[in-house]
Formats: structure tokens, sequence, C-alpha cells
């Protein structure tokens, strides 16, 4: 209940921002599994891991903006709004993630 409340007072950029935290760690586990399956080199791991984050991103931006669109002002705002967030919390949950099973 307390929660519930907490969310109606939440502003939408910001809902997007933890929004895009969540996804980054989502993101993070999804490549920790897809390098434990992959056998080839180091290389490839984390390009792999790049292009799995980019499209999960770019995939979170169609139902977001589905949801948003009228609840902000610019709505190219939808597409920045926690990018930076995402991709730093998506490499550090990897890196710590995938230290965590090759060690």
């Amino acid at each position: 209940m307390l929660v519930a409340k907490a969310l109606v007072k939440v502003k939408p950029l910001q809902l997007i921002y933890w929004l895009r935290l969540g996804l980054g760690i989502v993101a993070a586990l999804v490549c920790t599994g897809y390098a434990m399956v992959d056998t080839r080199g180091t290389i490839s791991v984390f390009m792999n891991g790049v292009v799995i984050a980019m499209l999960i991103y770019l995939m979170s931006y169609y139902p977001i903006k589905n949801r948003f669109i009228n609840k902000v002002e610019k709505p190219q705002k939808l597409l920045t709004t926690g990018i930076g967030i995402y991709f730093f919390s998506w490499l550090v949950f990897w890196i710590l993630l995938y230290s965590i099973i090759i060690s």
C-alpha cells in the first residue's frame, strides 16, 4: 500500500529513469546467460553483450513511448531519459555476474 502511494507521486521521467535502471540489470542477466552458452572468444562475448544491451534498450523504447507520450513535454526525452544509468548499471552488473560465474 505504501509503495502504491509512493508511485503516485513519481513524475513520468523519474519512473522511466528507474525503469531503465532495472532494465539494465535485466540486460546484464541476459548477457551473462548468453555468455555462459557462448564458447567463442572474449571479444565475441563482449560484442554480443553490447548488441544485446542495445536491443533491449531500443525494444524498451516503444512500450515506454506508448505509455508516456502524452505525459511528457518533449517526446525525445523518452528516448534519452535514463540512457546513462541503463548502460552503467548494465556494465557494472554484467561484469559482476560474469566475474562470479567464470571464477
